[in-house]
Order: C-alpha cells, then sequence, then structure tokens
C-alpha cells in the first residue's frame, strides 16, 4: 500500500510489481491450506512476491512454494506474527548467505517509526536454496541446461 490506500492482494501486488517493489505476505497457521495446486504458488512470485513468512505451513503448499522460488518462512516465535501490522515494512537480512539450516533475521518497520528484529526459520536444503536464488526450480533447469550445454560445444 505504497499510497497508503488498502486494496486486494492482487491488485496491490501488480502496482508494486509496476513500481519494481519486492513484496512478502504474512499469514497465519497452516498457511496453504487447500490450495495444493502449483498456481497458487506461482501467481505470488509471477507478481514480485518473494517470502512468504507465516506461523505455519500447509505440507503441499509450502514444497510449491519453493519450486515457484518463494521464499516460505516461519516466525521462530510464533507471537511475532501479533507484531506485524498492516502498514509495517519488512526487511529480510543477509539472504545472500542463507544456508540450509540457518536463520533469517528480519527487521518490521513500523509506521510510527519503531523497528522490531525478528528471526524467521525456514527449511530448505541447498538444492531448494538453488531455486530460490534462480527464481524457480525451472529456472534453476534452465541455467544447468545451458551450462551443459556450453561444455559439449
Amino acid at each position: 500500500q505504497v499510497s497508503g490506500e488498502y486494496g486486494g492482494v492482487p491488485e496491490v501486488a501488480r502496482d508494486y510489481k509496476s513500481r519494481g517493489l519486492a513484496w512478502v505476505t504474512v499469514g497465519d497457521e497452516n498457511y496453504g491450506e487447500g490450495s495444493s495446486r502449483e498456481h497458487a504458488a506461482l501467481e505470488p512470485r509471477h507478481l514480485g512476491g518473494r517470502a512468504i513468512i507465516v506461523r505455519s505451513f500447509a505440507r503441499i503448499h509450502e514444497t510449491n512454494l519453493k519450486k515457484q522460488g518463494m521464499l516460505p518462512l516461519t516466525f521462530d516465535n510464533p507471537e511475532d506474527y501479533t507484531r506485524v501490522q498492516p502498514a509495517d515494512r519488512i526487511s529480510l537480512l543477509d539472504l545472500k548467505s542463507l544456508k540450509p539450516g540457518s536463520k533469517v533475521k528480519a527487521q518490521i518497520k513500523h509506521a510510527n517509526g519503531q523497528v522490531d528484529d525478528i528471526v524467521l526459520n525456514h527449511t530448505m536444503n541447498e538444492n531448494q536454496l538453488t531455486w530460490f536464488k534462480a527464481g524457480s526450480a525451472l529456472n534453476r533447469m534452465k541455467e544447468l541446461n545451458a551450462a551443459a550445454a556450453s561444455t559439449t560445444t
């Protein structure tokens, strides 16, 4: 909500994408329940989303987010969910050093200027992290195929 006005998630996401702004979604328990189809994970990435931060994920949806190059994160302290307000900005810090089993540090910047530091968890293995860095599993396959083709010519 760059303009200060609230709107539907797809409309706001399209606006952010047109402005070149990456965004995250914050959700509660069992995020993605009933949305096991890949499209439910593809659309946020297509619209410029980078991460989904929740208390917990529906298992299949978490896997689909990983394949689409999204970063599925859970609150290390589930009560941190209550600290996030609609006008907040969230920064994910030091993602370049993300490794399997590592924690993700984040800052919640509140509209009143207060900043809260929180810790987030991920379950990505080394291969899945390459999907995130490439933008999706399909993009990573394309990179590997291009590298293989360049070594055979």
